[in-house]
């Protein structure tokens, strides 16, 4: 089993994820499962809100260029890449490198951005490559919204097709945090406990380093239980 490791993405706090996470409905999960437009671009309470380009993996990415010892020569692949910011981040960085992402999402890679980098169709558990091909694979918060056993099969495959890789997978340290999790996410479904997926690395024989986002990391778990103690503190008010 790999080691833990923070990349710093979740530190900044997003108050609009608490909001959303107390209204959204069993409706917004079923425009959100289309995995088309509206999950990507439209309302934020159907997903994203606006999937848009922004650079932020610039500033994150030299902390997996250095851990990981990418150069030019170096051949990387992106599992979930979406729309391909990171690999459009990653080929300014590393002009050279040798860069691929794999995507489920029609609409998201239909919309990708332009970048030096093959962008392939494909599920995520049926990577399309021979085996130790990639010197780094990442799959950055795209494997949990699979069952467990698509879950497995994928990280089965990233560590047939890699020799490094980084994972990141919804998580909680109790039931309660995980259930917030539940509440927040609206395609998420394969999301334990982080002594569960300890147990499963062990098991499957998995090596590659991970990070666990949670409701916490995510800005969702206090901002979410200052709603509900504001809510009844009114409600007490009024009777």
């Amino acid at each position: 089993m790999g080691r833990h490791f923070d990349i710093g993405y979740f530190k900044k706090p997003v108050k609009v994820r608490a909001k959303v996470a107390k209204e959204r409905t069993v409706i917004n999960k079923m425009y959100a499962w289309k995995l088309g437009k509206e999950y990507y671009d439209g309302n934020r309470l159907n997903g994203y809100g606006g999937f848009k380009y922004d650079g932020r993996w610039k500033a994150l990415l030299p902390k997996i260029i250095k851990k990981y010892k990418l150069t030019k020569k170096s051949k990387v692949l992106d599992l979930g890449c979406k729309k391909g910011f990171l690999l459009k981040d990653l080929n300014i960085l590393l002009p050279q490198i040798k860069s691929y992402g794999i995507e489920n999402h029609s609409y998201a890679l239909k919309k990708a951005v332009k970048c030096n980098s093959k962008l392939i169709k494909s599920d995520y558990y049926k990577i399309p490559f021979k085996n130790k091909c990639f010197d780094f694979v990442i799959a950055f918060n795209s494997l949990y919204m699979q069952n467990l056993g698509d879950v497995i099969k994928s990280l089965k495959e990233i560590e047939r097709v890699s020799k490094k890789s980084y994972i990141v997978l919804a998580s909680g340290e109790t039931d309660e945090e995980r259930n917030k999790f539940y509440r927040w996410t609206l395609i998420g479904t394969t999301i334990l406990l982080k002594k569960e997926w300890k147990t499963l690395f062990k098991k499957i024989k998995f090596t590659g380093d991970y990070y666990f986002s949670s409701a916490k990391s995510l800005g969702v778990w206090l901002n979410m239980l200052q709603m509900v103690a504001i809510s009844s503190f009114f409600n007490e008010k009024t009777k």
